[in-house]
């Protein structure tokens, strides 16, 4: 029940956004496929992408003194992506809650933001909250 709860919540974020452009349902369904097989790719090489932002900022002198994790970046704006966030704080109970990162975006005249926010739930949609003392510290980013 929850696969489908969660497939039909990101059917719906998918179709909401090719809404104002002519799309077809098959590449809504395409754009969902991504999205999940996506988070469940994150998910799994979370480690080893943790491990590798770890050891590229510890050869710079730029190491992170704290614990780190690797997460899904859900993506709430203009576009589909796949991304993931390394999330790191120096208190072990909040980075292990950290489940996602929600990510917001928004236009002001000519200047873009987007808000980058650890959340305690991989569904932002029905409800989260932030997880406080845990920032961002790296993005990795693969646009579909």
């Amino acid at each position: 029940m929850k696969k489908f709860l969660v497939i039909s919540i990101i059917m719906m974020l998918a179709l909401s956004a090719h809404l104002a452009s002519a799309v077809d349902l098959k590449d809504v369904l395409k754009d969902g496929a991504m999205i999940l097989g996506g988070g469940m790719v994150v998910k799994a090489l979370g480690p080893q992408l943790n491990d590798f932002i770890n050891t590229i900022t510890f050869n710079k002198n730029a190491k992170y003194e704290g614990y780190t994790k690797v997460v899904p970046i859900l993506s709430i704006g203009d576009g589909t992506h796949i991304g993931a966030a390394q999330v790191g704080g120096t208190v072990k109970s909040a980075v292990d809650r950290t489940m996602a990162v929600a990510q917001l975006e928004g236009d002001f005249k000519k200047i873009r933001a987007r808000a980058l926010i650890p959340i305690d739930s991989e569904n932002p949609i029905k409800q989260f909250r932030r997880v406080q003392g845990v920032g961002v510290t790296a993005i990795i980013d693969v646009k579909l």
